[in-house]
């Protein structure tokens, strides 16, 4: 019984509860047990708070009892990021600088995900201040990855997308700047979505009208991702850059005709990243897939020239404004990758700044003249399956040597830099059995139309329904 709640969909579960099937109770408790089973050999979980989820569960199970409406989370249990505010609840963000924070207010994620009923269990790992894309900081040390705990989860949300794969709890929120939902939902087999830009507001932060981080939804299935999409999602008029379309616009069923789409499949972006092999041998056939579903399927690839000098100018231009000050008090405490971002964006001049916005905008121009022609554009989520946890970055790519630790991760942080909508799903396993993801990235503000593509993929192939071993029983 427990196994099938934990492994239960999010929507089944929320509809087990609504029907009083199940209670709060029982579901968070099942998590908790699959908790403690699971998350010591994985490290997906940093801080718990089980007495106080319990809590949350009785109360909910009251309030319906009584004849509460339920939000559309009710009893569902959830994990945040650790670098997102919890009220109560440790927030280090990776650092031991934040080591013992905890914050008085919610950030508004966790505010929406609270709000919707959802059952906080505590907070999932995360590299120092989410910067890189393998979870490690000195804390709590490495996250493995469920399939192999030898390998790398991904990053920066490698702690939400190992404790969904282990089945601890069936959503989570993430951030994405560089691939943050998606490259470490393509290494545990699960599914991580980056909106557009504002469809998820962000508050509190230094940049509200920056476009390059977002936060977003993780969850082993994608309608599951959009459930929680629909609570994440809405405006806000804290945040400059919200878009208006309500979060119930992604609450209805994803199931969609894919007849007639035009969808461009690119497995190296037109030559202008290294992919492992192993990676391209699993998504071939991924993207024929989509030609089954209807779609005609071309090998195409958007023109993205200057989307590398975009994404690293107001990268480190985030990080200078964003950390600076705690850089030049304690320096020592920053891992040396982090702090010469940091360095770099004290550099950087109006110059520097004016020529990103300038071929930002150049980038956008031309990428939406590819949407013209292409309905979705399918690509590599990552160069590499999941890599050995104990390195910090694969040094090469097919051959390739890497410069620094954002090289191998052209393939997501080139999609960041257009601000389109661009979803990881699961889409098959190297002959070693690691987990590849399929990117699927869609126009300006359709993240609803890549939900669907997304979701009719999953349906077809299923291959997101293959546990890792040590989830089982």
């Amino acid at each position: 019984m427990s196994e099938e709640i934990c492994f239960a969909s999010a929507r089944e579960l929320a509809r087990r509860v609504r029907a009083r099937e199940l209670s709060a109770r029982e579901v968070v408790q099942a998590h908790l047990d699959q908790i403690e089973r699971t998350n010591p050999q994985v490290n997906a979980i940093v801080t718990l708070v089980a007495e106080r989820a319990m809590e949350q569960a009785r109360d909910a199970d009251e309030r319906l009892a009584a004849g509460a409406v339920p939000g559309p989370l009710h009893g569902l249990p959830v994990a945040h990021k650790d670098t997102h505010a919890t009220a109560g609840i440790r927030t280090t963000s990776g650092s031991p600088i934040f080591a013992d924070h905890v914050p008085d207010t919610d950030e508004l994620v966790v505010e929406r995900m609270r709000g919707a009923g959802a059952v906080s269990l505590g907070k999932t790992n995360t590299p120092e201040f989410a910067a890189g894309s393998h979870t490690f900081n000195p804390l709590f040390g490495v996250t493995r990855n469920p399939y192999d705990p030898s390998r790398s989860a991904g990053g920066s949300s490698g702690g939400a997308a190992a404790a969904l794969a282990c089945g601890m709890h069936p959503l989570a929120d993430g951030s994405d700047m560089g691939g943050s939902l998606r490259n470490p939902a393509s290494f545990c087999n699960v599914a991580g979505f980056r909106p557009s830009p504002g469809r998820v507001p962000s508050w509190p932060v230094l940049a509200g009208w920056s476009t390059m981080g977002v936060q977003g939804p993780m969850a082993r299935e994608v309608a599951d991702v959009a459930l929680l999409l629909s609570v994440l999602a809405g405006p806000d008029p804290r945040s400059p850059i919200a878009l208006d379309t309500p979060g119930s616009a992604f609450a209805a069923p994803l199931d969609r005709d894919l007849a007639g789409l035009r969808v461009a499949w690119s497995p190296d972006l037109g030559g202008t990243i290294p992919v492992d092999p192993a990676v391209t041998g699993v998504l071939e056939p991924a993207a024929k897939a989509f030609e089954e579903l209807g779609c005609t399927v071309e090998e195409a690839a958007p023109d993205l020239t200057g989307a590398d000098e975009v994404f690293r100018t107001l990268r480190a231009w985030h990080w200078d404004i964003t950390l600076r000050p705690l850089l030049d008090e304690r320096r020592a405490d920053f891992k040396p990758s982090l702090a010469e971002n940091i360095d770099a964006g004290r550099h950087l001049t109006g110059a520097d700044l004016g020529r990103a916005e300038t071929l930002h905008t150049a980038l956008f121009h031309r990428v939406r003249e590819f949407f013209g022609r292409y309905d979705a554009l399918l690509l590599p989520v990552s160069q590499v399956p999941p890599f050995d946890a104990g390195i910090e970055y694969p040094d090469e790519v097919a051959g390739q040597p890497m410069r620094d630790y954002l090289e191998w991760m052209r393939s997501c942080f080139l999609i960041s830099a257009t601000g389109c909508p661009a979803l990881s799903v699961p889409a098959g396993f190297t002959s070693d059995g690691l987990p590849v993801g399929l990117q699927i990235v869609g126009p300006h503000h359709a993240d609803l139309a890549v939900l669907q593509l997304g979701h009719a993929f999953e349906q077809a192939t299923r291959h997101a329904a293959r546990r890792p071993p040590l989830a089982a029983g």
